[in-house]
């Protein structure tokens, strides 16, 4: 089919020419033949697609990484600040102390900023220290 201009397609030569009825009309046997054979060739792309994006989705974002590394030691300062209250009142913090070292041994993701992992790993070692002195009140009561 040869398209002449903005007036339209020019009719195949040998055909009648078409009513022009301005309904639905189905395609020719010929084109409908063409037709799912470009559907088909073209499904296995989509499916491709498909399979991309489900293994983007398991590919852990690099903000993601740093926003998890960020709430495990904001997490951490906060068992700290428990733990630093329960003291200051006089109670012994043994469910703080609890949580703080659960905390701690959670997986720490690590960042490309060696700014944030230093800061993170001051934390931890605060953490570390704070229940080695716990380990040590317990054996010298």
């Amino acid at each position: 089919m040869k398209v002449t201009g903005p007036s339209g397609p020019s009719a195949p030569q040998g055909s009648r020419p078409a009513r022009a009825s301005g309904g639905f009309s189905l395609p020719q046997a010929g084109a409908a033949g063409s037709t799912h054979a470009t559907a088909a060739t073209a499904a296995p792309a989509g499916v491709g697609d498909v399979s991309a994006l489900m293994a983007l989705q398991g590919v852990e974002d690099v903000m993601e990484r740093r926003r998890r590394a960020v709430r495990r030691g904001s997490g951490i300062l906060d068992r700290l600040e428990e733990l630093k209250l329960a003291l200051l009142s006089g109670q012994a913090g043994e469910g703080t102390l609890e949580n703080l070292a659960r905390t701690l041994r959670e997986d720490r993701p690590q960042d490309s900023d060696a700014g944030l992992n230093g800061l993170l790993d001051q934390i931890d070692l605060r953490a570390a220290v704070e229940l080695a002195k716990a380990d040590l009140r317990r054996s010298a009561a």
